[in-house]
């Protein structure tokens, strides 16, 4: 298991990183860069430093980030972390967009154990422990945040079958917190993501309380030599029942 200070280095890097990228994108904006230079510039600044912090404070443990090369040693190594140094490039390349996330993750035997969400632009970092309070229940329709572009098949099933209004957000770690951060209730994804795109968020979301699972119930497991992912319900548990089983009828041919 996780010790309590892999929490604490989650968090100091999540952080870190987010402050690094904030910084990144004020300098290249204000002078002139492009977007292509904004984000490219951001991912690899952002990878570098994660991968040069981790490789100090946990010199035996592996990694897999998205922005680097995959060592498949990682396989048998008994702690990864998994890390995606900026998810939402888009909306980190917008100016004024704040929906964009650094994800630290450590995982040990498949499940992630530590991990932390920094929101940079709002100056807000989530983490495993202390873990996040779960708001009160929303007493409106069930909200459900999904993509700014298609919202994928499996929040269309759930929003209907539930009668939810959808919002819209960015990145896949903005979405996810704004779940545990009670702004919305559910966040369901499908047609494929990769572990570095959920695995931070679910190590927090399930450290706050919530339900996070496949889109078919099943457990959401880490570390696989392909990290291809292909879906993903993160949601309050009082709605976990119901958008599993609006799900589980339509892949069985129910509905």
């Amino acid at each position: 298991m996780a010790q309590p200070d892999d929490h604490a280095l989650a968090a100091s890097v999540a952080t870190e990183t987010g402050a690094l990228l904030v910084e990144v994108r004020d300098r290249l904006f204000s002078s002139g860069a492009g977007t292509w230079e904004v984000r490219d510039t951001g991912d690899s600044e952002a990878h570098q430093h994660i991968v040069k912090r981790l490789a100090k404070a946990r010199p035996d443990d592996a990694i897999l980030s998205e922005e680097g090369r995959d060592d498949l040693a990682r396989l048998s190594a008994d702690r990864v972390w998994i890390v995606d140094p900026l998810d939402g490039t888009r909306e980190y390349s917008e100016p004024g967009r704040s929906d964009w996330a650094v994800h630290i993750a450590l995982v040990e035997d498949g499940v992630p154990t530590a991990g932390a969400v920094a929101l940079p632009a709002v100056g807000q970092t989530l983490c495993t422990d202390p873990e996040p309070t779960l708001p009160e229940p929303h007493s409106g329709q069930p909200r459900l945040v999904v993509s700014r572009s298609r919202p994928p098949a499996a929040a269309i099933i759930i929003a209907q079958a539930l009668d939810a209004e959808l919002m819209s957000l960015g990145s896949a770690g903005a979405k996810a917190m704004a779940v545990v951060m009670g702004m919305a209730d559910i966040y369901a994804h499908s047609g494929g993501q990769f572990e570095w795109d959920n695995c931070a968020p679910v190590a927090v979301a399930r450290a706050a309380g919530l339900h996070a699972s496949r889109c078919d119930g099943s457990e959401l497991e880490y570390n696989f030599a392909d990290p291809w992912l292909p879906d993903v319900l993160i949601c309050r548990p009082e709605f976990a029942e119901d958008a599993l089983e609006a799900l589980r009828k339509v892949i069985e041919g129910e509905a």
